[in-house]
């Protein structure tokens, strides 16, 4: 599996709808062009489009032009995909439900007009308290023609159990799409994708949003860098890494993803991490005083 992970660019901001499709258009030709099977675009990079419709900083009128534009972006990223002929992660879009409440949501679009989501679940403090965004549904596994594929969204990274239930499902690559405003934040996002690639004996791979937007609230700062994780056993590299980009450069970081080598690590590796996952059982609680 050939990944395509975007180290996307949240300025500046585009003029109209139409520059921001284009953009993502020329990211998918530039993707197919080197053999990617999937472009990873990261998280909330749906807040960059709301560029277009504001003329100032504002958090909630941000939000809202982003949920307002969520039914033509998806409409916009299948058709992408389906042109170029690519499996597109397209970041992650607040929508609004029919309950009221917007989740932060990654739509996988297949090329031939197929869609899935994968909600985020564990919402940060900035996106419960400011926001007001709810937690979306549980773990999913997506099946491609290349392989089986999980999903998981920035902070819900930092959560192992999510990460188990899509690896105990079959998933062989994580994507994490991510929107970090700071060191330690992108820095909590890249420990724990190699954790969970540890872990779950699988790639974990990383997609961020990078550099600064003026014109945005909500998306101001924004730091990291694409990368692919294997686990750091045999035959992988002994730290893990597979590939890295340069932090807060806006590109495109081309990654292969071998699955038969995950398979090769899940049965001979030094450990078994995948194979000797206990079940969770209570906590003893030992009295000293």
């Amino acid at each position: 599996m050939r990944l395509a992970l975007a180290q996307f660019a949240a300025a500046p901001a585009p003029q109209t709808f139409a520059r921001f499709r284009d953009r993502i258009d020329s990211l998918a030709f530039e993707a197919k062009s080197a053999g990617a099977d999937i472009l990873v675009l990261p998280e909330y990079a749906a807040m960059v489009l709301a560029g277009a419709f504001i003329t100032t900083p504002n958090l909630h009128a941000e939000l809202a032009s982003a949920v307002a534009q969520a039914g033509a972006l998806i409409t916009a990223l299948q058709s992408i995909a389906a042109h170029r002929a690519i499996h597109i992660l397209g970041g992650t879009i607040p929508m609004r439900d029919p309950d009221g409440k917007i989740r932060n949501r990654a739509p996988f679009c297949a090329p031939n007009g197929n869609i899935a989501f994968q909600d985020k679940q564990h919402m940060t403090r900035f996106e419960s308290e400011q926001w007001g965004i709810a937690p979306g549904m549980g773990p999913r596994i997506f099946e491609t023609s290349f392989g089986l594929v999980g999903v998981s969204i920035c902070y819900d990274s930092e959560f192992p159990l999510h990460a188990r239930a899509q690896a105990a499902a079959g998933a062989q690559v994580l994507l994490i799409p991510t929107c970090t405003d700071s060191a330690a934040g992108f820095n909590r996002v890249r420990l724990s994708a190699r954790a969970r690639a540890l872990e779950n004996q699988f790639f974990a791979a990383i997609s961020p949003l990078v550099g600064d937007a003026t014109w945005s609230h909500a998306i101001d700062r924004n730091t990291g860098y694409a990368a692919l994780y294997a686990p750091p056993d045999r035959p992988f590299p002994d730290d893990g890494v597979i590939a890295r980009g340069t932090l807060d450069e806006p590109a495109l970081l081309i990654a292969d993803a071998e699955l038969s080598l995950i398979t090769q690590t899940r049965r001979d590796g030094a450990v078994l991490n995948h194979r000797d996952w206990p079940p969770i059982a209570p906590c003893e609680i030992v009295h000293l005083s």
